[in-house]
């Protein structure tokens, strides 16, 4: 043997202090990340550490974590595809950043509700439901069949005729049977709709005289053309004359080839017509007229042959111990838990296996009060949040970046502490948790703290801090100096001037609730999540004459959206420059005859290439302002348009308040826009760059036009920082002292402490409560906790304000 095969070679993968190369890599390097308002940011953030961003509402930190790290790690993930997969996948452009390093797979758990498809459950939306019509294709007795025998998304078909195989093979089939569990009337819905007539047609009118009150059937347009030149009605005579065919034909008929207006077109009465174009859709996805029109029309009625629980006969009559599939989903799963538990079948152990667990994460979340029946439209932000988080809770994988958005939005104090054990949890395992957040109980947690700002917009976009929460406490940054701060009771609560009385209140898990809602001051709803506030609040006083409900559902906007156009301020703002000048408004609209021929008025051109980066440059022509040369030379006050809308909302208030250009209409809306402290937001801005905070203050802005007397807030402190919330405190005091009465779903302490009156639910969740524990002013709520006699609720609201 010669020497050389003696030699032991060093590995290439030794250094010399002994440290193996690829743990030198436990940092996230950003540099010079231009992300909307970042300001060239430099940031090493630590791995397998929670890594909490806090910063006033539009500070940058979305535009930080989300806007360039995580979609950074995803659209490098994207790009391992082929270009062929690639080619199917949503576009990802690269964000404005220098250098990413050390990036590892990330998955964001955002703020965005699960969709409000109609046929969309919590069951459904989290596969529990599929692994529950497994177990009883395979327990039910008797059974209905497969598992989608059981599903209420299928429907039963049956079908006879010849099949021709792939391979030209022809086979007769007689009634072969397809399997399905949806109920055939209500289509799996669970409601069946009832058409108001008077709604749709105006019986004293013909077709010509614009009988049909419709939106968008308008008399002459091409939609009230189509009935007059069918050759089944005549424009010209009253609705209330038709004959019985003519009746029929005109709403009824069923869709028929016709020749109208010289074209062959299939022709179809006008309520298939609604139904199709309206009742068939997603309703929150309506225009907001249509939404209304839809519902003064249509009446949702419980479908009669299935009981509401969406599926065929079959399915419900198949039972395991007595309990069907319906009677399962309609359980608390908490209880659901319990019953498949106590299932002892061996045959499918396994899949009782994976259906407990899936479920026990359910509890372990602390949704265990919901059931699996539940629209998942109607989930709140924070349960829609959490929800998402199941499928990564007990996941094998390590070494992942999870990206919160916000995770205790939606939780009551006693909540979310249980949240904090689950990042603690992943962060334990191992990965990268990266959470945006303002409430103290989660910063405090963190192993590092990362603070932008120092203010929002172009004020902020800078890491104003970076270090340990001990660190943060001694700063002097906006959120340093905040993040102690205790709100005190009030000396002198004001007194109610009457009240809403609500009787009997059984919504969802409200167990006969009767309780008077204070009018003429604050009142704060409070209770751990699933405790029945939104149901009381929602489902007895939304819909009363006076009553304005500010939900938590998103607002919706494209890139061509804006504050200016959301709000309703753009429509004076035009007619003061056409007024001005002599011209259209709509020469004063990027969205219409004002806009850039070349980019249409979107201010960039965008060019597609494939599967590649979409690539977006400001066009030349317009140089990025959105309009045609000729309407920028018309001014107002001294500014063109473009001008006009790059102002912020402070700097346009003062330009609409005095001097040539002054229009009330239009500073009437900016004064609303800086009462819930948006004055730094520029009107002009695309609605998809603002933060959540920011479209829930601009939500809120607008609904402060309407004509109410009483104001329903829910959860108005979500998404704003600790020093925003004492400006939001002020503004629902003005909003009193102006002869409101403003009810506050909430869970933050410092609104409880500046109650007038407190509405506690509870005790606990789901079946635990529905029950009102307590009413009465906080002070009195406090000294019930001091006492010892106290809901979780007021032992927290007394640890709050600094009693023990």
């Amino acid at each position: 043997m010669n020497a050389a095969s003696t030699t032991t070679t060093t590995p290439v993968d030794a250094t010399s202090s002994g440290t193996h190369p690829a743990d030198s890599h436990d940092l996230i390097r950003v540099h010079g990340a231009r992300e909307n308002n970042l300001k060239d940011v430099d940031l090493e953030i630590p791995k397998r550490r929670l890594t909490v961003f806090t910063g006033v509402s539009g500070s940058g930190k979305s535009s930080l974590v989300f806007a360039t790290i995580a979609a950074e790690s995803q659209r490098m993930i994207n790009e391992t595809y082929s270009a062929f997969v690639q080619g199917m996948m949503p576009s990802l452009s690269r964000p404005d950043v220098d250098l990413l390093e050390g990036l590892t797979t990330a998955i964001v758990v955002d703020q965005e509700r699960l969709g409000a498809n109609p046929r969309s459950t919590l069951g459904t939306v989290t596969d529990t439901n599929a692994l529950l019509r497994l177990l009883f294709s395979r327990l039910g007795t008797p059974s209905a069949g497969p598992a989608v025998a059981y599903s209420f998304n299928i429907p039963a078909r049956k079908a006879s005729g010849v099949m021709t195989s792939a391979t030209g093979e022809k086979q007769i089939v007689r009634e072969a049977v397809y399997h399905g569990g949806m109920c055939p009337r209500c289509e799996g819905r669970g409601t069946v709709s009832d058409i108001d007539l008077s709604e749709l047609v105006d019986e004293d009118k013909s077709l010509n005289e614009g009988a049909i009150t419709v939106p968008g059937y308008k008399a002459g347009g091409w939609s009230v053309r189509f009935f007059t030149e069918s050759g089944y009605l005549d424009g010209d005579k009253k609705v209330r004359d038709y004959t019985e065919t003519e009746r029929h034909d005109f709403l009824y008929r069923d869709a028929t080839k016709r020749k109208i207006g010289g074209a062959n077109l299939t022709y179809e009465g006008l309520v298939p017509q609604v139904r199709r174009s309206m009742l068939a859709k997603d309703r929150d996805a309506l225009q907001p007229h249509l939404r209304a029109f839809v519902d003064r029309a249509v009446t949702f009625i419980t479908c009669p042959d299935c009981g509401g629980t969406r599926l065929a006969q079959a399915a419900l009559a198949s039972k395991i111990r007595g309990i069907n599939i319906a009677d399962a989903c309609a359980m608390q799963i908490g209880d659901l838990a319990d019953w498949v538990r106590d299932l002892d079948e061996p045959s499918v152990a396994p899949l009782l296996g994976n259906l407990q667990n899936l479920l026990d994460k359910f509890t372990e979340i602390g949704l265990g009060y919901l059931s699996l029946d539940r629209p998942s439209g109607t989930l709140s932000g924070g349960e829609a949040q959490r929800t998402k988080l199941i499928s990564h809770l007990g996941s094998a994988l390590t070494d992942i970046t999870y990206v919160f958005d916000e995770p205790t939005i939606g939780l009551h104090p006693h909540d979310i502490q249980r949240m904090n054990d689950l990042l603690l949890q992943l962060r334990d395992k191992g990965n990268t948790v990266l959470v945006v957040e303002h409430k103290p109980e989660t910063i405090a947690i963190a192993d590092h703290v990362v603070d932008l700002g120092p203010g929002a917009g172009s004020a902020g976009g800078t890491i104003c801090f970076e270090g340990t929460v001990d660190e943060l406490r001694a700063s002097d940054t906006l959120t340093g100096r905040h993040l102690e701060d205790r709100a005190t009771l009030k000396e002198s609560p004001r007194t109610a001037t009457g009240a809403l009385e609500i009787r009997g209140a059984s919504t969802h898990n409200l167990q006969g609730v009767d309780v008077d809602v204070p009018l003429g001051v604050l009142c704060v709803v409070t209770g751990v999540a699933g405790s029945g506030k939104s149901s009381l609040i929602h489902g007895s006083l939304a819909g009363r004459d006076g009553v304005v409900v500010v939900d938590q559902s998103a607002i919706k906007g494209s890139r061509r959206s804006n504050p200016a156009t959301y709000t309703g301020l753009l429509e004076p703002v035009r007619k003061a420059f056409a007024k001005a000048n002599g011209v259209k408004p709509a020469l004063f609209s990027a969205n219409s005859e004002g806009a850039c021929p070349t980019c249409n008025g979107a201010g960039v051109v965008y060019t597609q290439l494939g599967f590649m980066d979409t690539v977006a440059t400001t066009c030349e022509e317009c140089e990025g302002k959105r309009f045609q040369a000729a309407v920028l030379e018309y001014r107002l006050g001294g500014k063109d348009i473009a001008e006009v809308l790059a102002m912020s909302v402070a700097e346009a208030e003062g330009f609409f308040s005095a001097g040539e250009a002054r229009t009330p209409a239009a500073h009437k809306i900016l004064a609303r826009l800086a009462d819930v402290g948006l004055g730094y937001l520029k009107i002009g801005q695309p609605l998809t760059t603002l933060s959540g905070g920011e479209r829930q203050r601009l939500k809120l802005a607008t609904y402060l036009a309407e004509d109410g007397g009483v104001y329903v807030l829910d959860e108005p402190t979500a998404g704003l920082h600790l020093a925003d919330v004492a400006n939001l405190l002020a503004l629902l005091d003005r909003l009193v002292q102006a002869g409101k009465s403003v009810v506050v779903i909430e869970h933050h302490q410092a609104v409880m402490a500046h109650a007038d009156w407190i509405i506690d639910l509870g005790p606990g969740a789901g079946h635990d409560g529905g029950r009102v524990v307590f009413e009465g002013t906080p002070a009195d709520l406090v000294a019930k906790a001091v006492a010892g006699d106290t809901t979780l609720t007021g032992e927290h609201l007394a640890r709050y304000v600094g009693n023990p």
